[in-house]
């Protein structure tokens, strides 16, 4: 008996380590998600992600970046600090 008590002793305790690791991750992933949809966005506007924002290439003299694009990919993602 006390065998199956000290198995599910041990069980309650992995249960409550796989919710602690998961209540760590997931907002460490969430971030890195949006880090990434951010930056897809912003090459697909045609800027170069620097310094954790979009902005025009420093050589782009074409005026191929189209901040407004940006912007609209950005809201269609549901992401937000997309200025």
């Amino acid at each position: 008996m006390k065998e199956a008590a000290g198995e599910a002793n041990l069980t309650v305790v992995a249960i409550i380590l796989i919710a602690v690791i998961v209540a760590i991750a997931t907002p460490l992933i969430n971030s890195l998600m949006q880090s990434s949809t951010r930056r897809a966005c912003c090459t697909d506007a045609g800027g170069v992600w620097e310094g954790n924002q979009c902005q025009a290439a420093a050589n782009d003299h074409t005026g191929q970046y189209d901040a407004d694009s940006y912007k609209k990919c950005c809201e269609d993602a549901n992401i937000d600090g997309c200025d």
